[in-house]
């Protein structure tokens, strides 16, 4: 097991430290995939308490398991504070027509994933869980409280949107 762990679960201080400053960044766009800017704080703070209160129950499975553990523990947490925001509504105007998945390669990172955060909660909720997380459509059901069916739609139907938006920048970008 990695030294970092060790000290983790003795409980040092300044491991605690390390592991934020090492992996702050890429937690903030997990949490940034899920929720609002104003609610990315609220959703780390959280999360950090939970990993921190839970890293003596971590198992170590080699390269990277950290990082993945972390980054589930903060999704789960983005989902849960999205609960209590009640049901997720979507806006009139967001229903699309599918495409085919247009080619990517021509869109910076940023601006897809700029793209993915300005889809409507519940459709970005269950993409991120889809796409990121590698979540099924019951896993997905059962952590949002929703049917089957309904997941496997807000993926359709985000995945639209997605295409849409992707032409109109590589229209404007030629």
């Amino acid at each position: 097991m990695p030294e970092l762990i060790q000290r983790l679960q003795s409980g040092s201080r300044e491991a605690m430290r390390e592991l934020y400053d090492r992996h702050i960044r890429y937690l903030t766009a997990v949490a940034q995939r899920y929720v609002k800017d104003e609610d990315v704080r609220d959703v780390l703070q959280e999360s950090f308490i939970k990993i921190f209160g839970s890293i003596d129950r971590f198992e170590y499975r080699g390269e990277g398991s950290l990082r993945a553990w972390m980054a589930r523990i903060v999704a789960n947490e983005a989902i849960s504070h999205l609960r209590t925001q009640g049901p997720q509504q979507v806006p009139l105007g967001w229903e699309v027509q599918a495409e085919e998945d247009p080619p990517t390669e021509d869109v910076p990172i940023e601006v897809i994933h700029s793209m993915i955060r300005e889809l409507p909660d519940g459709y970005r909720t269950v993409f991120n869980l889809y796409v990121f997380e590698e979540y099924s459509h019951r896993e997905i059901a059962q952590q949002l409280g929703i049917a089957e069916k309904s997941s496997a739609s807000q993926l359709h139907r985000a995945k639209a949107i997605l295409a849409k938006k992707i032409n109109e920048y590589k229209q404007k970008n030629r």
